[in-house]
């Protein structure tokens, strides 16, 4: 038997002004796609703003469905835009947050499993490591260098890729 244990390396900044100007900016525009979110049902709107190499920056917001598993998060909303419209993209950080009028959000929101799942293998496909900023609106941002680190057991299995 073997007994292992791992860490988490992260950064935590206490307000926007903390942050890199581009770190600012992603929060920001992350804050921003909050508007486009459809979220009757929950009422718990998420936003999402993923930087890629190029300079571009891909917002996706959280998209509800009466029939819940119908529904996806504002996570894969942007990374699945970003894979049909932008293939050989590499992500180079993205920034989350979430509102809710039924409640002060007092931490950070973080990715759901299925979320990072999907983290993960764009991170892969890329052989680069995504940045993630969780970022409570006036309060704290965490700041996370690879999926890895948030997911340490995702999913992999390598003889499924293409060619094996």
């Amino acid at each position: 038997m073997e007994k292992l244990e791992f860490t988490i390396n992260y950064e935590t900044y206490y307000n926007l002004t903390e942050l890199s100007d581009e770190d600012k900016l992603l929060c920001e525009k992350a804050e921003a796609a909050l508007s486009t979110s459809y979220s009757p049902y929950s009422k718990f709107k998420v936003g999402n703003a993923v930087l890629l190499n190029s300079g571009e920056i891909i917002l996706g917001s959280n998209q509800e469905n009466v029939a819940y598993p119908s529904g996806l998060c504002a996570e894969r909303v942007a990374l699945f835009g970003i894979g049909a419209k932008y293939p050989d993209a590499v992500i180079s950080k993205m920034a989350i947050t979430a509102y809710t009028d039924q409640f002060k959000i007092e931490q950070p929101v973080t990715s759901c499993g299925a979320c990072l799942q999907v983290m993960a293998e764009f991170e892969q496909k890329q052989k680069t490591p995504i940045t993630v900023l969780f970022y409570c609106i006036g309060g704290k941002i965490l700041k996370v260098k690879g999926i890895k680190s948030l997911l340490p057991f995702l999913f992999v299995e390598n003889r499924l890729s293409v060619g094996a």
